[in-house]
């Protein structure tokens, strides 16, 4: 029997103060975030601009020891896929939409693959949760957009929840992460839906205590995960 899929909980550093990156991501880190979850915006997918690989890679020098979600808002997803994998990224998520057609998406795929990169696969939330399937036995993780991508701060979008409960009830071991307006107070939708993967920017960062929420959000999914097992 195939062992259930595992939570695991990463702070988008995109909020973080930005003059202390190393600092900050080591905190996170030291709090018991899972993974450091790095947004990319090339100013053309989406309206905002941030950082590109020589920022990851001199990140990575500083942060030895942590799995690296990259989350490819960009319009060419294959063009940056061996600079971030020598930059030191693990996991290397692009957008559905970025591309034409599925031979498009399939070959991205391949070539995160053959970078030795985990892959993620995303959809924006008016891209339909069917878009992803034919590409999930291919992908290491699902990302489900709960809010426009490009800006942070944004409200939660509950109705995408839909989307995440289609996606592991079709794909019982399948990463399903989502992103966007998570908190302590939208969590527990998110662990219910089977969400196993969670970014949150400013309901961590911006927290009194970062470690206690990021161990409550990491309760929330396990709650749910041991939920799911016991009613099959």
């Amino acid at each position: 029997m195939s062992s259930p899929p595992k939570a695991q909980i990463g702070p988008s550093i995109l909020n973080a103060d930005l003059s202390s990156l190393a600092s900050e991501s080591q905190k996170l880190l030291n709090c018991g975030a899972d993974y450091l979850h790095l947004d990319v915006m090339d100013g053309h997918f989406v309206p905002n601009l941030t950082f590109g690989h020589p920022m990851v890679a001199s990140l990575r020098k500083a942060v030895p020891v942590a799995l690296f979600d990259m989350h490819m808002m960009v319009s060419e997803p294959k063009k940056w896929i061996q600079p971030m994998a020598d930059a030191g990224a693990n996991q290397y998520t692009f957008h559905l939409e970025a591309l034409a057609g599925d031979s498009d998406v399939k070959d991205c795929i391949r070539h995160v693959k053959e970078a030795g990169m985990r892959v993620g696969l995303g959809i924006k939330p008016n891209t339909a949760v069917e878009r992803l399937y034919p590409f999930v036995e291919d992908i290491d993780c699902a990302l489900v957009m709960t809010v426009e991508p490009g800006f942070g701060g944004q409200k939660f979008m509950s109705d995408m929840m839909s989307k995440v409960e289609a996606l592991r009830q079709r794909y019982r071991q399948l990463d399903i992460e989502v992103d966007g307006g998570v908190g302590l107070n939208t969590i527990g939708q998110c662990a219910d839906a089977g969400a196993n993967w969670i970014v949150s920017g400013t309901g961590i960062i911006n927290a009194p205590n970062p470690q206690l929420v990021i161990r409550q959000m990491r309760d929330a999914v396990n709650e749910a995960i041991q939920r799911a097992q016991l009613e099959r």
